[in-house]
């Protein structure tokens, strides 16, 4: 199975579990993961966020989800990993269900001691269920989760991926869509003041003229002696 088909469906069943943000730290194993969030944000199906720091980017899901849109921390392969580590353990002490995924290599290249490689399989310990994943995930489990996802090369999807909402049985809203361009919002509550029917003149108010003072000369006094 192909690094993209895997990465979408990785995002396919982030949005059916009812993720609406993903946090992205992006990275080069990561890439088919990043793809595919970009293509489902594109159709309005989550938010997507942008971090290169980890750590940002773990805090930032963190808060989103307690904020009560739950989310999704992506990052690549190997130490960047364990920069997610704070932000897990204040998930799992404070109950938070966040989704964690993170890009692996394939089991076939792992253990070859390579450049910023580890071994990502439970890195974050007991206390965080992981699912190493190297097929099609048919499901996102509720709770605080960790989706270790191998992915071999081509890393670069070859098409742009499409999803709708009408394929995704979730009882989450949708999104607010990516923004564009914004007109300008007036707040109900109070009437918009009337607008001028066009351009405006500068008003001049007239002061009337003060009548003009005689200066009065001051005589200095003798000093006093003591």
């Amino acid at each position: 199975m192909s690094a993209t088909a895997v990465a979408r469906s990785v995002v396919a069943a982030l949005v059916a579990a009812g993720v609406r943000e993903v946090v992205l730290a992006p990275g080069s194993r990561n890439a088919p993961l990043a793809f595919a969030a970009y293509d489902a944000a594109g159709s309005g199906l989550l938010r997507l966020h942008t971090r290169i720091d980890e750590r940002t980017a773990g805090f930032l899901a963190l808060g989103l989800t307690k904020g009560g849109s739950r989310a999704a921390v992506v990052c690549t392969s190997g130490t960047a990993v364990a920069n997610l580590h704070p932000a897990v353990l204040e998930a799992h002490h404070a109950r938070v269900p966040i989704v964690v995924v993170t890009a692996d290599r394939p089991e076939r290249l792992r253990g070859t001691d390579a450049n910023q490689t580890t071994d990502q399989v439970g890195v974050f310990g007991r206390l965080v269920p992981t699912l190493d994943v190297a097929w099609e995930v048919a499901e996102v489990r509720p709770g605080l989760v960790h989706l270790n996802v191998q992915l071999d090369d081509p890393l670069l999807p070859a098409d742009r991926w499409e999803p709708s909402l009408g394929g995704f049985e979730t009882g989450a809203e949708r999104p607010p869509q990516p923004p564009g361009p914004v007109s300008p919002v007036v707040e109900t509550g109070a009437e918009r003041p009337p607008q001028p029917p066009g351009p405006v003149s500068p008003v001049v108010e007239e002061v009337a003229p003060q009548p003009s003072r005689t200066p009065r000369t001051v005589r200095p006094r003798p000093a006093r002696c003591r």
